[in-house]
């Protein structure tokens, strides 16, 4: 009777796992599931001003700028430094002497005031800049964003090592948080075609 009770057992433990387990598909096999499409893109803002004609054209016209500018503060230098060596041959305290001494104060000055303007005008323009490319670039991912049907799409830029200072370091790990993108819809080259077609139009 045990005996008989022990197969019955058995028997009963076998069919709940034929049923459980389906002829053909290993115990150890995971269901096969159709994996959804994904609804999160990515854009490297880096990559889109490294690579758009629109901001090499920009860069392009600031160096031609800066070396103009550079010419204009080498030359008035220059006479700073011809005033200064006739300053040498003139007597200390005559009246040629304090007259020449007050236009070259005046000229140092006038250069250094120059330089500081110069160089707040071209922080304020890159700035400006950056603020109205940077809202091109927003306004472009929100439009293919909806085009695409895309739920969200993150900023993804690939930190550059090594780094010059420990600030600059603790700036990266801060600010980078997009670890992994893989399956999320690049759409930085598609950015920044469409700022380049933007350039064309003007």
């Amino acid at each position: 009777m045990k005996i008989r009770t022990i197969i019955l057992g058995c028997l009963v433990s076998a069919a709940v796992l034929l049923v459980g387990y389906p002829p053909g598909i290993d115990s150890h096999a995971q269901p096969k599931t159709d994996k959804p499409s994904s609804k999160t893109g990515v854009v490297s803002v880096r990559k889109v001003f490294r690579d758009s004609k629109r901001n090499s054209k920009y860069r392009a016209d600031v160096m031609a700028e800066q070396t103009k500018v550079r010419a204009e503060m080498e030359k008035l230098s220059k006479e700073i430094e011809a005033q200064e060596a006739g300053l040498k041959t003139l007597k200390r305290g005559s009246i040629d002497y304090l007259a020449q001494y007050k236009e070259l104060l005046a000229k140092r000055a006038n250069l250094d005031v120059q330089q500081q303007v110069i160089n707040q005008e071209r922080s304020a323009k890159d700035q400006r800049w950056m603020e109205e490319l940077y809202s091109q670039i927003l306004q472009i991912t929100t439009e293919l964003a909806k085009q695409k049907g895309l739920e969200l799409v993150l900023e993804a830029d690939e930190p550059e090592f090594p780094v010059e200072s420990a600030d600059e370091l603790m700036m990266t790990l801060s600010t980078h948080k997009v670890l992994y993108t893989a399956g999320c819809l690049d759409l930085t080259s598609e950015v920044v075609a469409r700022l380049d077609a933007k350039e064309e139009l003007k």
